[in-house]
């Protein structure tokens, strides 16, 4: 019996590799979950208590509710019972589109607009003058003060600068009573027929009235009457004229600038929205970046000829409609496809990018004949803009995308809204000026705003802005100081993203429920940890239960309470080892325990490797937040690059460095950030960037297809005697090509039944037994085992198993290496972790035969790894650096930054107080800078 009075009782969980388990967890409580990766701690907290949790909601829905969500399958477990509401805060779960944004996902935007709405001044674009508003008494009143005793015209604006003759419009004025009206600053009695220039701009208004102003009565009434009939024909806006000094002066019922007489609706917020027709940028849509056509892109060597393939697009002369035009342009302006590109005539040039339709003869003098021709010509650029816009296939608008930039929208200038919806405005900024702000200087604006409002303006915008204040403190709380509201939710990293998750969480108040956190540490300076800690100990006190799957030594200190499982990974793993407070954790005798209580460590190395000698210089990095930086990389060395988040790490490594080495060795197309020069490539061959994304998305994607060890193992089954005289090749031992495969599933091993009002349920295939294969293939075996054993067999299993075969085993043998052991070749690439599948890429790299010239690039290695995963993947590491490669690994775990050779940290801050080089040099020297926040946690360590 547990000694919680309040707990949830999870048993027999036995989903993926969990032994029958049975345990207790407290509710109301911090608890952490740990082990090594892949000892079954997502398997406990994800896919079984969150996924029942998940399932019990879904099953309170109508059955016709259900079929629309597709169900969720009972996870294998007898019972779980105390299961509260669940809500998991993952990483995998940020919005991709490039319309979800910082401030979207926290709702902080969704209060802006509405602050606008209801509290902003209105200026206009054309004059900056305050807009002003009135109703219709008091635009009576106004121009019986302004005009009294004065001869006025009343007209009501119809056309407003645009071009056409307007007969139409004319015919229905007159129909409607009306005999006058002003065009273009002249006042014309209406006539049958009566039309203007088609092809120049025009305003025209109604006379409504001709008046002079007194203060009588019949004088109001008349007053009040045209004002009303003026309202309704120009739509709301109506027009004054003094007759003697013809001066104009604009009225309207929505706000409208008193000069120049334009007028804006009264702001609503979806005026303030980018993803609202009535907000968003006409020309981008809303996105604030366009694609547009780079010239340099299609024409890149412009001193060899069209008929040379010039125009990169459709490459050298062939017998194709599109080179007939091209000789049909040459010949109207007169030079030859044979001419180098840059040589020809600027007007064919633009002919042949932009097109056009042109009718030009050519006169044979030695026929004494003229000849007619026609260029209707839509241009090369065009075309390829019109595929990007319109194609319908994802093949043909990723070829037109390649001859494009991504630029930011000229229109909105990247703000994504209406022109109009960027005049209104709060103590003198516009919502996407303060969308731009960094959270921490918006939270500073906020506190301060009340000073700079009128008291109608503190009455409405009281609550929204606590509102505002309240979850822009949230975010600060778990370290997310650095970031914009209008920040791409696609550019987060996935500790980003979760952190997000759970500051909305914590202000949205629940009380009552439990929340699962994987890892939320990730990408976290251990300066803003505290902060993260704290944060989670908030939504604790406040009545809820949180389980968080974490390796993080300060939050397994910091819990309530910890579960440990163990002893190993995979189907070693799946036990529940140790269980209570961190106190009672240190005292067992677990491999968590001895890291916790310093039994065991990472160790520091006795002297730092002096490297060969040769640099890698990048110099004048200024993309993001960048400062102009510029960095001496040593090469042969294995390097840190430190740093809180968002101090500019990313940006100078993943996006400025690693772009320029990819062109340079591998022709990549991905565009670097801003800078000025690069020095030293030619000292290295090549460059490899080890990250986390997924080695495969369908479940026919597995670790033995990822690196390459199943065609070795197909061959290898193709050249067993039995399948030589048989005739099978290396095809037939193939999952996903006909043949060899079981044909009932299609080589998948499940098959799916649809159950309509009911979740789908994924069975064993009846026909091959979840064997994948057909009996045929089966029945060839080597060393015992057939194909379909291979892939269900561990790497550690494998490792022995295929211990003469040298390109297998060095294959096999370098995923045991970097820790993964516990994995089985056929495993579903959908069912690793990030770290799993960063490390799986890596096993790859290690296995090819290296020069010893190889630069690696690694973010984060450590996400998902329990200290001794971190000790078994430095020494992989550091016998690549040994080797004479160099290693640069992008990382806030102090356990690795404690053993590279050089460290360089970017700070100060995150956001726009970061993007500097701050220290630099072997850990020893950092720790003497006393104003790197590394520095002061690398020191406790050092000592």
């Amino acid at each position: 019996m547990s000694k919680f009075e309040n707990t949830i009782e999870v048993q027999g969980a036995r989903v993926h590799n969990l032994k029958n388990i049975d345990v207790s967890i407290p509710r109301d409580k911090l608890v952490v979950i740990t082990g090594l990766s892949g000892s079954g701690k997502s398997s406990l907290a994800f896919d079984t208590i969150y996924a029942e949790g998940q399932r019990r909601y879904i099953e309170t829905f109508s059955a016709y509710a259900r079929q629309f969500l597709g169900g969720l399958e009972r996870p294998d477990v007898d019972k779980i019972d105390g299961l509260s509401p669940v809500i998991a805060i993952e990483q995998k779960t940020t919005s991709k589109s490039p319309r979800s944004t910082v401030g979207t996902i926290t709702e902080i935007y969704d209060f802006l607009r509405l602050l606008f709405a209801r509290a902003s001044d209105a200026y206009s674009y054309n004059t900056g003058e305050q807009m002003v508003s009135y109703n219709d008494e008091q635009i009576k009143d106004l121009i019986t003060e302004t005009f009294n005793g004065k001869r006025i015209n009343i007209l009501a604006p119809v056309v407003r600068s645009r071009k056409g003759h307007y007969r139409e419009l004319f015919e229905q004025i007159g129909k409607q009573g009306f005999v006058k009206v002003r065009t273009d600053g002249e006042i014309r009695d209406i006539v049958k027929g009566m039309k203007l220039d088609r092809y120049k701009n025009h305003d025209i208004e109604i006379v409504i009235d001709r008046l002079k102003i007194d203060s009588s009565a019949d004088n109001d009434k008349r007053l009040s009457e045209t004002i009303n009939t003026a309202m309704y024909h120009g739509e709301d806006v109506l027009m004054v004229i003094d007759q003697d000094t013809q001066e104009a002066r604009y009225f309207s019922r929505n706000l409208m600038c008193p000069s120049s007489g334009i007028s804006y609706p009264n702001p609503e917020p979806n005026n303030f929205s980018f993803n609202s027709p009535k907000g968003a940028c006409p020309t981008c849509n809303g996105i604030g970046t366009l694609y547009k056509v780079n010239e340099k892109k299609i024409i890149p060597d412009d001193s060899i000829s069209i008929k040379a393939g010039a125009l990169a697009p459709h490459g050298p002369q062939k017998n194709s409609w599109i080179f007939k035009q091209f000789e049909t342009i040459a010949q109207r302006y007169n030079f030859s496809l044979n001419d180098a590109y840059k040589s020809i005539p600027d007007a064919a040039k633009q002919m042949i990018l932009y097109g056009g339709n042109e009718k030009f003869e050519i006169e044979n003098k030695t026929l004494g004949v003229t000849r007619n021709y026609k260029i209707d010509f839509e241009g090369v650029a065009n075309f390829i803009e019109n595929q990007y816009n319109t194609a319908e296939t994802a093949s043909l608008k990723r070829w037109a995308k390649d001859y494009m930039d991504k630029v930011m929208c000229s229109t909105c200038n990247g703000a994504r809204l209406r022109k109009e919806s960027l005049y209104f405005k709060v103590n003198n900024l516009n919502i996407a000026e303060l969308a731009n702000k960094d959270i921490v200087d918006l939270s500073v604006w906020f506190k301060d705003l009340p000073n700079h409002l009128s008291k109608k303006q503190l009455k409405i915008s009281e609550e929204i802005v606590k509102e505002i204040s309240t979850r822009t403190q949230f975010l600060l709380d778990v370290g997310l100081n650095y970031l914009s509201l209008n920040r791409g939710s696609k550019s987060l990293s996935g500790g980003e993203a979760q952190r997000i998750r759970l500051a909305t969480q914590i202000g949205s108040q629940l009380v009552g429920v439990l929340y699962i956190l994987d890892e939320p540490s990730i990408g976290l300076h251990q300066r803003d940890n505290e902060k993260l800690i704290k944060s989670l100990v908030a939504l604790r006190d406040i009545g809820n239960s949180i389980i968080v799957v974490e390796h993080d030594k300060d939050m397994i200190e910091s819990a309530d309470y910890v579960i440990d499982i163990g002893p190993k990974a995979g189907k070693y793993g799946g036990e529940i080892i140790s269980i209570g407070t961190p106190a009672e954790l240190k005292t067992h005798n677990t491999l968590t325990a001895d890291y916790l209580n310093g039994k065991k460590e990472i160790e520091v190395p006795e002297k730092r490797r002096e490297g060969n000698g040769k640099i890698l210089s990048l110099k004048g990095c200024t993309g993001n937040n960048l400062k102009n930086v510029s960095i001496d990389i040593p090469l042969g060395k294995m390097i840190g690059v430190t740093g809180v988040s968002g101090s500019g790490k990313s940006t100078l490594i993943n996006e400025t460095l690693y772009p320029i080495m990819n062109a340079y060795y591998f022709n990549g197309v991905k565009k670097p950030m801003p800078y000025k020069s690069i020095k030293g490539l030619e000292h290295l061959d090549k460059v490899i960037d080890v990250n986390q994304s997924p080695i495969g998305r369908t479940p026919r994607s597995n670790p033995a297809t990822y690196t390459g060890l199943f065609s070795e193992v197909r061959s290898l089954f193709a050249k067993i005697p039995e399948a030589m005289i048989r005739g099978y090749k290396p095809g037939r031992f193939s999952f996903n090509v006909k043949g060899g495969r079981c044909e009932t599933c299609q080589g998948g091993g499940l098959r799916v039944i649809e159950m309509n009002f009911l979740p789908d349920v994924y069975v064993e295939c009846e026909t091959c037994q979840g064997k994948r294969f057909n009996r045929e293939t089966l029945e060839i075996r080597y060393k015992g085992k057939s194909i379909s054993d291979v892939l269900n067999m561990t790497i550690n299993e494998a490792v022995n198993f295929f211990e003469h075969i040298p390109k297998i085993y060095r294959k096999v043998k370098t995923i045991q290496d970097v820790g993964l052991g516990y994995i089985t070749l056929g495993q579903q690439s959908t069912t690793l972790s990030g770290g799993e599948a960063q490390r799986i890429k890596l096993a790859t790299e290690l296995s090819k035969r290296d020069t010893g010239n190889t630069f690696y690039i690694l973010d984060e290695p450590t996400t998902g790894l329990h200290f001794e995963d971190i000790r078994v993947l430095m020494e992989v590491l550091n016998e690549l650096v040994n080797k004479g490669n160099t290693v640069l690994i992008i990382e806030h775990n102090l356990d690795v930054i404690k053993t590279v050779d050089y460290i360089i940290d970017v700070g100060y801050e995150g956001g726009k107080g970061g993007g500097q080089i701050i220290a630099k040099g072997t850990p020893e020297e950092i720790i003497k800078n006393k104003k790197s926040y590394t520095a002061q946690f690398l020191k406790k360590e050092l000592k």
